[in-house]
């Protein structure tokens, strides 16, 4: 089974208004760290009817791999995951919420 869909795509922060340029991976705002419920099983599926907003609500430092990842929480159907930080992403916003 493959484990990640690489999509391609431009959007508005649902958050914050800013305007992201996707590389493929991003899923993001790297500014506020907000994101959309678009993906149901596999990063990049962009399968979900949901469509929320995925507020940002922890985020952890791996010193193996010297990457934070994130955790979301959908405000509308409350579903959780993680994913990894994405390049360029506001390191303030990072370990404010690492330090929650």
């Amino acid at each position: 089974m493959k484990n990640f869909i690489k999509v391609k795509q431009d959007f508005g922060c649902g958050n914050c208004g800013n305007k992201v340029i996707g590389n493929g991976y991003t899923d993001h705002c790297p500014k506020c760290l907000w994101g959309k419920h678009v993906d149901e099983e596999i990063p990049g599926d962009r399968a979900s009817t949901c469509r929320g907003l995925m507020e940002p609500t922890l985020a952890e430092f791996s010193i193996s791999n010297l990457q934070f990842t994130i955790k979301y929480k959908c405000t509308k159907c409350r579903h959780e995951f993680w994913v990894r930080e994405g390049k360029g992403d506001n390191r303030k916003e990072l370990m404010a919420l690492s330090m929650l």
